[in-house]
């Protein structure tokens, strides 16, 4: 979430630098809208025109693609005029309206699979994309529900979604969240982040996505499951060398 315009421009500068270092490709992701917290008392976010100001100026500054979410079909012709990639969050999914709206800005969509999907439904909202005309289409892991507040990670799911013929991307962060399970806001399982994305990897995926913060027990959103600045250099290269082993060993791999 963009918690302030310094906050936002400082930690993506930091980011920027550190995927250089780690020769990471990087795209940069902060919420101008959260809107579908927990509770209707929690921080939403500075809003569309003020949230897309910012995300602008990030990118002229950094020269760093931007992606963000959008919640409604009349939010995906202005968000496109700035971000590169729109995102359909999870609970979302099947909102055909926002879908095609999304597709017909010509921008990459990315579709984070709902937690009550199974893997295999999501080439219907693919098929709701391309329809549109547009094959840009990225779609995301972030967990299934498992029982109240709880998700899990199914690695099956990796190569069926890949089977459909998009890239996929695994949100470790958000598969670590405990929805609703603290007192009005989401908690969460930060200490399984590492555990999680090198699994994820090693399953094959074509890009990872995460939640950092430079003062996570500060943080107006995601506090519990987001992964500390400091640890994320450290992570990335062990993730950069399973993507080579498991990408380069040779060894025909499903989907």
């Amino acid at each position: 979430m963009i918690e302030s315009e310094q906050h936002a421009t400082d930690l993506a500068g930091q980011l920027v630098e550190i995927a250089r270092r780690a020769h990471v490709p990087y795209i940069f992701k902060a919420s101008y809208d959260k809107a579908n917290r927990t509770s209707g008392h929690s921080f939403r976010g500075p809003g569309l025109d003020e949230g897309l100001r910012v995300l602008a100026g990030i990118k002229a500054r950094y020269g760093v693609p931007i992606l963000t979410d959008i919640h409604e079909p009349s939010e995906a012709r202005p968000v496109a005029t700035v971000a590169d990639i729109l995102q359909i969050p999870a609970f979302l999914s099947r909102q055909t309206d926002l879908l095609r709206a999304a597709a017909v800005t010509g921008r990459i969509v990315n579709v984070k699979k709902g937690q009550f999907l199974a893997p295999g439904d999501m080439r219907h909202a693919i098929a709701k994309i391309a329809d549109a005309g547009n094959p840009r289409i990225i779609v995301t892991e972030r967990g299934v529900s498992f029982g109240y507040h709880n998700l899990v990670v199914d690695m099956r799911s990796f190569p069926i979604m890949r089977a459909l013929g998009v890239p996929v991307v695994f949100d470790v962060t958000h598969s670590l969240q405990l929805p609703g399970g603290g007192d009005g806001v989401s908690a969460g399982q930060a200490e399984y982040i590492e555990t999680l994305a090198s699994a994820g990897v090693a399953a094959v995926v074509d890009g990872i996505f995460l939640e950092v913060h430079d003062n996570p027990s500060h943080a107006r959103s995601d506090a519990e499951n987001a992964l500390p600045l400091a640890r994320l250099e450290p992570l990335l290269h062990r993730l950069t060398a399973i993507d080579a082993i498991v990408k380069g060993s040779g060894v025909p791999l499903h989907g």
